[in-house]
C-alpha cells in the first residue's frame, strides 16, 4: 500500500477529507481519536497552539476547516527562522468593492485585479501573511518564496504559483471538491454556495 493510500484510509476511517495529505486537519483528527479527555470531561488541548496576537485576529475572521492550518504556517516557519504574520483573511464583498476602487475611481494604488465575488478572500478560504524582521514589516523578501514552500507541504495553495500574477503572500485552502476545477470554475461554485448558503467545504 502506497503512503498515500494509508493516508486515505486513515482519513476515511476518522471521517475527515479523505485526500491523502497528512496536514494539520489529519493529526489534530488522529490526536482527538486517540488521546483521552481529563478527568472532568474537558476536551484535549488543541492541537495546534495559538499563534501572535496580530494574527489571531485575522485567523478569526477565517472558516474554522482553514484556521488550523494558517497557525501551523505561522509556526511551521517560525521554526525555519521565518517570522510571518497573517495580516489579512476574511474580506466581505463590500470590502473587496472598496478594494477594488483603489487606484481606479478612488485614491490609492492599484492593489487588486478581483471584483467582489472573484476573490477567494470573500469565502474565508484564503489569507495573505507578512514577513517581518522586528517590529518591521517587509514587503519584498526571499523568505516569501520559503514560507511558500512550507505552506504548500501543508496542503495549502500558494499564490506565488500563479501564472497570471504572481502573489507570494497569499495562500488559501482549496475545497476538496474543486481539486479539478480551474479558479474561474472554483470560484463561481464558491459564489453559487454563498448565494444558496451552503458549506463550502461539504
Amino acid at each position: 500500500m502506497k503512503i498515500e493510500e494509508l493516508i486515505i484510509a486513515v482519513q476515511g476511517v476518522l471521517g475527515i477529507t479523505a485526500d491523502g495529505k497528512a496536514g494539520p486537519e489529519t493529526w489534530a483528527a488522529i490526536y482527538k481519536h486517540i488521546v483521552t479527555p481529563t478527568l472532568n470531561s474537558t476536551s484535549p488541548a488543541p492541537v495546534i497552539a495559538p499563534v501572535d496576537a496580530r494574527s489571531e485576529k485575522v485567523i478569526a475572521t477565517l472558516l474554522p476547516e482553514v484556521q488550523p492550518i494558517a497557525r501551523a504556517l505561522v509556526q511551521k516557519a517560525a521554526q525555519n527562522d521565518i517570522c510571518i504574520k497573517i495580516i489579512s483573511g476574511f474580506r466581505t464583498y463590500e470590502e473587496q468593492d472598496a478594494l477594488y476602487a483603489q487606484g481606479r475611481t478612488a485614491p490609492g494604488k492599484i492593489v487588486t485585479k478581483a471584483k467582489a465575488g472573484y476573490s477567494n478572500h470573500n469565502f474565508g478560504i484564503a489569507f495573505d501573511v507578512g514577513v517581518f524582521e522586528g517590529n518591521n514589516y517587509l514587503d519584498d523578501s526571499p523568505k516569501y518564496k520559503a514560507a511558500g514552500v512550507l505552506g504548500m507541504d501543508l496542503g495549502l495553495e500558494w499564490g506565488g504559483n500563479w501564472t497570471t500574477i504572481s502573489d507570494q503572500p497569499h495562500f488559501e485552502l482549496r475545497p476538496h471538491w474543486a481539486s479539478d476545477m480551474t479558479e474561474s470554475e472554483m470560484l463561481a461554485a464558491l459564489r453559487t454556495r454563498v448565494a444558496g448558503d451552503l458549506p463550502i467545504y461539504a
